[in-house]
């Protein structure tokens, strides 16, 4: 009889500690919670984890590291296209000014088709003295102005082809202008559409004096 009570009692004090502490279980789980939590923002252990989601700062810096400098112009290559397309529009009005103006090389070219004229008059390999001594320099002078027209209106077309500062399309406009003016004015000398070459006066016919 005593065992069996003994033993009773010690199934009531069991049962009435877990009646009094039900929440000892909860209790010691909430308290071990904050542990499993990482201080660096990592996830708990078990949890599932995102290969592709950004980690801190360092994630952050990397992306704007990649995508920065891909946004950006760099201004150095800026800079050297502003300073071609001006440069290439200078050369164009020089180019068109040049082609209406005369230039050196065609001023000599011009003087060495002369001298191959008057050798040819001499050598007897030329008849007409004009056009072998006067129209044979001057076609050449108009054929050299015209390759300097052609040059600028190429380059003037090259510039105006993008989008340029205010300036600078001015510039190259002005070159087109003087280009195109260079070769209406070339053309027109090259065939004589100003004025034509002399021609020596018809002889014959006319009577010596007191016949």
């Amino acid at each position: 009889m005593d065992t069996t009570k003994t033993e009773a009692r010690t199934d009531d004090t069991k049962a009435a500690e877990a009646a009094e502490n039900p929440g000892t279980t909860e209790a010691t789980g909430t308290s071990e919670a904050p542990e499993a939590k990482k201080a660096d923002g990592e996830p708990a252990a078990g949890a599932a984890v995102d290969e592709d989601a950004p980690r801190g700062a360092d994630a952050a810096d990397e992306d704007q590291e990649e995508t920065g400098d891909e946004d950006v112009p760099p201004a150095a290559a800026t800079a050297t296209g502003s300073v071609a397309s001006g440069a290439g529009a200078v050369v164009a009005a020089g180019l068109g000014l040049a082609s209406l103006t005369g230039t050196w090389m065609g001023t000599v070219l011009a003087e060495r088709q002369t001298l191959l004229g008057q050798i040819k008059l001499q050598t007897g390999k030329a008849t007409d003295q004009i056009g072998t001594v006067y129209g044979a320099p001057w076609h050449t002078h108009a054929l050299v102005n015209g390759l300097f027209a052609l040059l600028a209106v190429v380059v003037a077309a090259l510039v105006l082809t993008r989008t340029r500062p205010a300036w600078v399309r001015a510039v190259a406009w002005g070159g087109l202008a003087l280009g195109v003016l260079g070769i209406i004015v070339s053309a027109g000398m090259y065939f004589d559409l100003f004025a034509s070459l002399p021609t020596l006066p018809k002889s014959g016919g006319a009577g010596t004096p007191g016949s």
